[in-house]
């Protein structure tokens, strides 16, 4: 096995009340985050277009959490919480966003073009459905090395009608790749409610159809997503094939930073809003003891100061020199 990838057994034994606060932890250091960045966007300070993932917290945790060091995910434009859960630090990250020379890209992937090898992240992506056959490509790679990896692609309602799923979902049933196969349902793809554009009663039937097992998930309930990962991830391992999870989500903020959201219902909003990750976990994790409500505020406390850090050495941090211009760009 790979000398990086943490089995899903040695995954699924930790100590229960530590792994909560772990991903109670990482669901906030993500929202904080992305609050930071709206923020930054507001002001002008971000070159381009934002995606923000507020809101999905558990799905990107859930699933990331779940994978050892040594898995592969692949993202989408809305990938900055993927990016933290797989360990990117947020200084780096943060940095690579404002275009900044210490990026972890060197300033110059953006936002939506975010890769770190190292930690097996192939990549957040501006292209819908763009990380799907990345993912297909690292599973196959690892099948052929033997070395027992899985790789996640991440993808939302928008690409469930992409000719490129349906073709990677064929492949990776055919073959019995070590893929899982993640939509990240928020209900609308940019600014278009998913009913209006996509055909059937079931998203499940997308991978149902290949024989892929496929189930619908609470993309709300960060133990729900992480218990259905860890499924399929020992699937994966076990040489049984990709799986197919659909995390029914919401995003708070809109298609981008700038988005006023005028297409959305506010009553439906209010719903999602009462189900917020963070604060249903927190209370959650109270309810069972395995933290008072004065050690999650000292908690969030904590992060928010870890990512006001971040966000002062990215501002701080001086833009590519001009010497480098050339660099990394192949003929």
């Amino acid at each position: 096995m790979g000398a990086l990838r943490e089995s899903a057994d040695a995954i699924g034994a930790r100590d229960v009340a530590e792994d909560s606060l772990r991903l109670y932890r990482t669901m906030l250091l993500i929202r904080h985050f992305e609050e930071s960045v709206r923020r930054l966007a507001a002001a002008g300070e971000t070159p381009g277009l934002v995606h923000l993932c507020s809101g999905q917290e558990a799905t990107n945790v859930g699933v990331v959490l779940a994978l050892g060091e040594g898995d592969y995910i692949a993202s989408h434009h809305r990938g900055h919480g993927h990016c933290i859960a797989k360990g990117t630090p947020i200084d780096l990250l943060l940095a690579e966003i404002l275009g900044k020379a210490p990026g972890i890209c060197g300033g110059r992937s953006g936002s939506m073009h975010v890769v770190d090898l190292p930690r097996g992240n192939l990549g957040t992506n501006g292209i819908v459905g763009g990380g799907i056959p990345l993912a297909a490509g690292a599973a196959l790679a690892a099948r052929a090395r033997g070395t027992g990896e899985v790789a996640v692609c991440f993808f939302g309602d928008g690409a469930l009608n992409q000719g490129l799923l349906h073709e990677c979902m064929n492949m990776a049933a055919i073959w019995s790749l070590p893929v899982i196969f993640v939509c990240e349902n928020n209900g609308y793809g940019e600014f278009t409610a998913m009913e209006d554009v996509t055909a059937g009663p079931s998203i499940n039937a997308r991978g149902e159809v290949f024989g892929i097992p496929s189930i619908t998930v609470d993309g709300m309930n960060v133990r729900a997503v992480r218990a259905a990962t860890l499924d399929a991830a020992a699937r994966a391992r076990a040489g049984q094939g990709p799986s197919f999870l659909v995390c029914n989500t919401w995003r708070y903020g809109g298609h981008h930073a700038g988005d006023k959201q005028d297409y959305k219902d506010d009553e439906e909003t209010k719903r999602w809003r009462a189900l917020d990750p963070l604060i249903t976990f927190a209370q959650t994790l109270v309810a069972e003891r395995r933290a008072s409500s004065d050690e999650l505020a000292q908690m969030e406390a904590e992060v928010a100061a870890q990512v006001k850090v971040a966000v002062a050495f990215a501002r701080a941090a001086p833009q590519p020199a001009l010497e480098t211009l050339e660099a990394h760009v192949h003929g």
